[in-house]
């Protein structure tokens, strides 16, 4: 874990996300791209250009905000950006060779009703980069218990588990694999890969209509620390991500949660 992207937006828990960035950054040494993306929609009939105000006033803004933490020797980069949020932040991951997305539940929503946000929910929705969502106001400790649920453990893509095996190896942790037999299950997606294998510390099989409802009848019993789920078309949050803003009602969390890019 070399390279860390950060999406700023305007919430109110902005410092204490950019604080838990820096804590997980140090602890794997490395490198913090603090990022603010914006475009700029014109009046019409007006042709007034205020890209370099918008500009200037968040990268100050940026530089203020990275001043009232704690930076614990993390090199930070501050980059402002203008273009479409989602295309943007592809080609700026693609630049820093970025591992892994820190993103707030609500960026820029002040509803309370609101866990995913419109923004945040579009960046894990619309990219397949690696992203840890991180529940507001969220001090760093170290991840040591992980749930890894999934309904198919099939594995095209290895270097989907990397920041996965990354975490475990960092803290130690345990990663616990959760199989979920839902309504579409064959017996192949529970057959684990020797990479799999050597991943997980323990397994449970379970049988729910989707692996969102097996997660959520085993995370007590289980009690991590960190939830890990796997980006798919049709996968974990299938219902609530087809739309980009999830309300608590329909999902909630209070630890952190890591989206794998899908691993077929």
């Amino acid at each position: 874990m070399k390279n860390i992207l950060v999406p700023i937006g305007t919430s109110k828990n902005v410092s204490k996300h950019l604080q838990y960035a820096i804590d997980f950054a140090e602890s794997f040494g490395a490198k913090l791209f603090v990022i603010q993306v914006y475009n700029v929609y014109t009046r019409a009939g007006t042709m007034i250009k205020v890209d370099k105000i918008i500009e200037r006033e968040s990268l100050k803004n940026l530089k203020r905000l990275v001043a009232r933490v704690d930076t614990k020797g993390v090199e930070i980069n501050i980059k402002v950006l203008k273009g479409d949020l989602i295309d943007t932040i592809e080609l700026a991951c693609k630049a820093a060779d970025i591992d892994l997305m820190l993103v707030e539940p609500r960026t820029t929503s002040v509803k309370d009703e609101v866990f995913l946000g419109k923004t945040s929910g579009k960046i894990i929705k619309q990219t397949q980069i690696p992203a840890l969502i991180v529940p507001e106001n969220t001090v760093f400790k170290p991840l040591t218990n992980i749930l890894f649920g999934v309904k198919s453990a099939i594995l095209r893509k290895p270097e989907a588990l990397n920041p996965l095996k990354e975490i475990k190896s960092k803290f130690q942790a345990k990663v616990n694999l959760l199989l979920v037999k839902t309504t579409f299950y064959k017996p192949s997606d529970f057959n684990l890969s020797e990479e799999m294998k050597a991943l997980v510390d323990s397994v449970k099989k379970t049988e729910n209509p989707t692996t969102y409802h097996g997660v959520l009848q085993h995370q007590e019993s289980i009690n991590p620390d960190l939830l890990c789920v796997v980006r798919r078309k049709r996968g974990f949050f299938t219902k609530h991500w087809e739309k980009n803003v999830i309300l608590k009602k329909e999902f909630s969390s209070k630890i952190p949660v890591l989206v794998l890019s899908g691993l077929k």
